[in-house]
């Protein structure tokens, strides 16, 4: 939640999704840097410390006497059963591409299975995830549908720690407008595709809302059978709960004593927490992340160069030797020059075109129309040759 758009008081609404009257104080944590990458390293680091060590038998492929027959048998030298009468006799060993051969690099379990975390660093996860929980547009996008619900941070009085009964919690989603998200994880619910079937681990289904409590006085009995819903307490607070798949923008539903507990769970910027040792709020870089209205402001433009209206663009270069208007530009007297070589092609084409006329008998007629047009070019050639040209 941006500095700018942070409320300083949020809504405290009843069971029955009615404002009480009474406000409490937006946490300082809200206000924190949203930080999704740190989340996504952190959660999947984190994720890594439930797994149990798995490998095969130590034993595994070598459970045979066999040995290579070596050269000169035009067979490959894999390792060999020994003996005979039956099948197995003869057959490759031991390599990982033989039947009944083992693995290749076989799994052990000193393999590094768990991650260190900094706590800093989780702690800091921990605070971008709470940050991002009260964004209603990071909410939706993560799938959750609380088009309905009546405000973000959602906090709600603590007679919901109360409950024992499961009927009270159904009507109570159904208040606050959250019964549409459980409806989307009973949907949702479906085989798992993969092997995860044979493992205990049969169905998938979506998330739906966290419930954050204080104290438990029957709580979790009455909310622990509706699809999708996770219960924590506020001194548990969990990544994997608060960021599933390690992506921001879980629903939370707070209660109102466990939601006045953060500022001294995680603390605020003017004092440390007091619930975890020597623990400061991370600071955002920038009060306000509107960079687009921040540049237009007034206050800003005072103090920056005029945008500049006349661009300069940059001329085509040509080749003069391929452009003649370029090569003009360059030496207005090429085209003379080019006037003169094409005058004196034309009188070589002339003289020629006279003399084979006389060779092969022409009539003296044409030969003497051939001669007349010759002394005009001469002439033109003499007269036009180094008149001035015009500026292109």
């Amino acid at each position: 939640m941006a500095l700018s758009t942070a409320r300083p008081l949020v809504s405290v609404y009843s069971e029955k999704n009615e404002e009480t009257g009474e406000t409490v104080a937006l946490a300082t944590v809200f206000k924190a840097p949203i930080r999704p990458d740190v989340v996504s390293f952190v959660h999947d680091n984190v994720s890594k410390n439930s797994r149990q060590p798995y490998a095969v038998s130590k034993l595994a492929g070598h459970q045979t006497s066999a040995e290579s027959w070596g050269t000169g048998r035009a067979v490959a030298r894999i390792p060999r059963v020994r003996g005979g009468g039956t099948h197995r006799s003869g057959q490759g060993a031991f390599g990982n591409m033989c039947r009944g051969g083992r693995m290749f690099a076989p799994t052990r379990v000193w393999r590094r299975w768990h991650r260190k975390i900094n706590v800093t660093q989780k702690r800091y996860a921990t605070v971008s995830a709470i940050a991002a929980s009260g964004v209603p547009a990071l909410v939706m996008s993560k799938g959750h549908l609380v088009q309905e619900v009546p405000e973000f941070p959602l906090v709600v009085s603590d007679k919901i720690q109360e409950y024992t009964k499961t009927k009270q919690a159904t009507i109570f989603l159904h208040r606050i407008k959250a019964w549409k998200d459980i409806q989307k994880v009973i949907k949702s619910r479906r085989l798992r595709a993969g092997k995860g079937k044979m493992r205990n681990r049969r169905h998938v289904q979506r998330r739906g809302p966290l419930i954050v409590y204080n104290k438990d006085q029957g709580l979790r009995k009455a909310f622990r059978n509706i699809p999708g819903v996770d219960l924590i307490n506020i001194r548990k607070l969990n990544l994997l709960h608060l960021a599933p798949g390690g992506h921001v923008g879980r629903f939370i539903i707070w209660t109102q004593s466990a939601f006045q507990k953060l500022d001294s769970l995680y603390g605020t910027w003017d004092k440390k927490a007091t619930l975890k040792s020597g623990y400061n709020l991370p600071f955002p870089k920038m009060s306000n992340t509107d960079l687009t209205r921040i540049l237009k402001s007034d206050e800003l433009k005072k103090y920056l160069p005029a945008q500049r209206t006349g661009s300069v663009r940059r001329t085509r270069k040509l080749n003069p030797l391929r452009h003649v208007r370029t090569m003009l530009r360059l030496n207005p007297y090429i085209a003379v020059q080019k006037r003169v070589a094409s005058n004196e092609n034309k009188l070589r084409t002339l003289a020629r075109e006279t003399y084979l006329a006389k060779k092969e008998g022409v009539s003296k007629t044409c030969v003497f129309l051939l001669n007349l047009i010759q002394t005009v070019e001469i002439i033109n050639f003499i007269i036009f040759r180094d008149q001035p040209l015009r500026r292109v």
